[in-house]
């Protein structure tokens, strides 16, 4: 299943822009039980998403889907991607080089669109039970899709970990040219590969200058 289609409903006009000098933009206000402008994306059973404990909260037992947001963004101008999230556990069964266990506990997409198909990117900061911090992979489906294990392992699991990435830094390295407009960004948690159970909460999402 290629997951990374997430990336064909970026295709459309992307109808929201930026403007002003604004030094953050928030992209999730989960903490608010706030889905403006977020939708839904099934592949393949479904991810239950609801508000809890003043976040979003994803419950997955062998389903994956996940909540998008369409977006246009210069991340030159806004590099810095902050958020914050939890999970209960990683999954034993997570292979992150493999179709058959392309899971992750829990996900953030930062999807750069361009004008074919076949040239659109992504970055997939994941919350992983295998990859090393820091380190990162090319999806098992499409090259054009790159994982980074922001975290790793359950040493953090039960407790709220807060992060920080350059996404116009993180771009230029694993893709060695400058990022076109963020178009979308999104968050899933699934176990659709690896038939496992897992939940994970997401807190807000902001980009902000440096």
């Amino acid at each position: 299943m290629l997951k990374q289609t997430l990336t064909l409903l970026f295709l459309l006009a992307l109808s929201s822009s930026v403007s002003g000098a604004a030094a953050e933009i928030p992209l999730a206000r989960f903490s608010k039980s706030d889905l403006s402008g977020w939708s839904d994306k099934t592949f393949k059973g479904k991810t239950d998403y609801s508000f809890a404990d003043g976040a979003l909260k994803a419950h997955s037992v062998k389903g994956a889907s996940g909540k998008i947001k369409k977006v246009s963004i210069d991340t030159r101008n806004y590099p810095k991607l902050s958020w914050s999230w939890r999970i209960d556990h990683t999954l034993r069964h997570e292979d992150a080089t493999r179709k058959s266990g392309d899971d992750f506990a829990a996900r953030v997409y930062v999807i750069f669109p361009r004008t074919f198909f076949w040239r659109m990117r992504a970055i997939n900061y994941v919350w992983s039970g295998k990859l090393p911090v820091g380190s990162h992979t090319p999806s098992p489906h499409t090259a054009n899709a790159v994982s980074i294990a922001v975290e790793s392992g359950d040493a953090k699991a039960g407790t709220w970990v807060f992060e920080e990435r350059n996404v116009y830094e993180d771009y230029k390295k694993i893709f060695g040219e400058d990022p076109p407009l963020m178009g979308g960004i999104a968050v899933m948690t699934d176990t659709d590969d690896t038939k496992e159970e897992v939940t994970a909460w997401y807190g807000d999402i902001t980009l902000s200058s440096e």
